[in-house]
């Protein structure tokens, strides 16, 4: 018995009908039961394109044509021809034996009788949020894929049954070309996103138009699409087209979206490659800005402020790092920098605040890398503080908890950073068991000027004063504010006041003018 015939009979074992393709897509083998029961497959379907057996299987044929020898594809969920409105649910499996290569071998596996194309619904059209999240897994399965934008026009303003039909027939065309296992999105009223095979040749905005005309309706209809690069990284890629996905819809990337996501793309993963050598060489540097105590203005510790070149917030490289999963290594060697700084000769005891991302805590890693990095001298560990950035918000906070629990069983102080300005701020109240909030300065600047800013950030200070935690009132740049905050009994302040963030820490500082200019901004990034 031949190794091919041993395969085969390994392929019967779990499926209902096998055939061979040319790498064109042309059945030349086929054997086992056709759609319809009592047909033989290699009767119905040999020297017929595969195509012509599929009910709208374009995006499956994309993904069967892509298989390589010596591997074999994801399962694809298809539908088969059975007969007149007829169509028949299967799974399909391909593989290419490298001695019968480039010929192509499917293994289908019906998923229940036959039923009516009318029956057929198609998946409802998902939000940005979603198709993103969904993206990154088609993409990661999926070779060969583009990113289509289709722009309908006419269809906002449609309302009733009328418009109900047409946004079904968009539904359904759109479903029906979007690649395999995927689903298409609805991004505004009038424009919508769908990941479809590169190769695939169907002219979705006739066909939209077509569709209007159906229902009685003009539409006008245009298509664009940008194809999704195969690299070897596919994590970063998908991640990498996720952001550039959402910078292409902001506002500026709509005009021309095929153009903005192609763009996007190229300058996002490029600027990884750049992040990612540039935390590899430490080829950034560390600026140090005063906390001070406001009852008596000595400096209390410093925040460690990354900088990648002079006077230029990094905080757009670090939500690039955030969303393509390079943030951990960064804060790492952020804190690695800091520890060699605390340990020079001269530095004597000095405290230092460090950043983490809410996507570092997302993992043990970054816990267990900072607690063996002061290993060799745990007495460091009560100098340093970790600010817990909102910048990406924690997935899992009791999990995230455990391991801040960790780090102030080392005796490390834990701090939430920004608390006012987002969201989850609360939350991460609630839920963080911390020793410090860092107060943002949105709710400090204006503080001697608006009522409604006072009366939050004292409610803010009371609440924290009831959890016996520390506060720290940033962006302070007028003794008039640096006055109301120490009457309001908040604990350290930083900001332009006391001093701005410089290459080296300075612990005997001058009140800086309050004529100075106002306005800016001293973030990690």
């Amino acid at each position: 018995m031949s190794l091919t015939t041993r395969l085969l009979g390994l392929a019967f074992a779990s499926a209902d009908a096998l055939v061979e393709l040319t790498p064109r897509g042309d059945v030349v083998f086929a054997i086992g039961a056709a759609a319809q029961l009592g047909h033989d497959a290699g009767v119905a379907w040999k020297n017929r394109p595969f195509a012509d057996v599929l009910h709208d299987g374009s995006s499956a044929m994309a993904a069967i044509r892509h298989t390589r020898p010596g591997a074999r594809s994801a399962q694809m969920d298809i539908l088969i021809a059975a007969g007149p409105g007829q169509v028949r649910r299967a799974f399909l499996r391909a593989f290419v034996l490298p001695e019968l290569a480039p010929a192509i071998s499917c293994a289908i596996a019906y998923d229940g009788p036959a039923f009516s194309i009318a029956d057929l619904q198609p998946a409802a059209l998902l939000d940005v949020q979603t198709f993103l999240a969904d993206a990154g897994r088609i993409v990661a399965e999926t070779p060969g894929l583009s990113l289509a934008f289709l722009d309908v026009q006419g269809v906002a303003g449609l309302s009733g049954d009328a418009a109900d039909r047409v946004h079904q027939r968009i539904q359904a065309t759109l479903q029906s070309a979007a690649a395999q296992g995927s689903s298409a999105a609805k991004i505004t009223a009038e424009r919508f996103a769908l990941l479809r095979p590169a190769d695939d040749q169907r002219d979705l905005a006739a066909e939209i138009i077509e569709a209007g005309k159906t229902e009685g309706v003009t539409l006008n209809a245009e298509a664009y699409a940008a194809p999704v690069p195969e690299q070897s990284d596919n994590l970063c890629v998908l991640r990498a087209m996720r952001f550039a996905i959402e910078d292409c819809l902001k506002d500026g990337g709509l005009a021309n979206p095929q153009i903005a996501f192609s763009e996007s793309l190229k300058r996002t993963l490029r600027d990884a490659e750049l992040f990612r050598n540039l935390v590899k060489a430490r080829a950034f540097q560390i600026h140090y800005q005063p906390i001070v105590d406001l009852s008596t203005r000595d400096v209390h510790h410093f925040e460690a402020l990354a900088r990648f070149s002079p006077n230029n917030s990094p905080a757009d490289a670090i939500r690039m790092a955030e969303e393509l999963d390079l943030i951990e290594s960064f804060d790492l060697a952020v804190a690695e920098k800091v520890l060699k700084r605390m340990r020079r000769p001269g530095a004597g005891l000095l405290k230092m605040a460090i950043n983490v991302s809410g996507a570092s805590l997302s993992s043990d890693a970054y816990v267990e890398q900072l607690l063996h990095m002061t290993s060799g001298a745990p007495e460091e560990r009560s100098r340093l503080i970790v600010e817990v950035t909102e910048t990406a918000a924690l997935a899992d906070i009791e999990a995230a908890n455990r391991r801040i629990a960790a780090l102030r069983a080392a005796n490390i102080k834990v701090c939430i950073d920004d608390f006012g300005a987002g969201s989850a701020a609360y939350d991460y109240l609630r839920n963080l068991s911390v020793d410090a909030v860092k107060i943002d300065g949105s709710l400090v600047r204006d503080i001697d000027t608006d009522n409604r800013a006072r009366t939050m950030l004292r409610s803010v200070t009371q609440l924290c004063q009831s959890l016996n935690l520390e506060t720290i009132a940033e962006m302070i740049e007028t003794e008039a504010v640096a006055a109301r905050l120490k009457a309001l009994g908040v604990t350290y302040g930083q900001g332009w006041l006391f001093g701005r963030a410089e290459a080296e820490p300075r612990t005997s500082l001058t009140t800086v003018s309050a004529a100075r200019r106002r306005g800016a901004v001293e973030a990690w990034g």
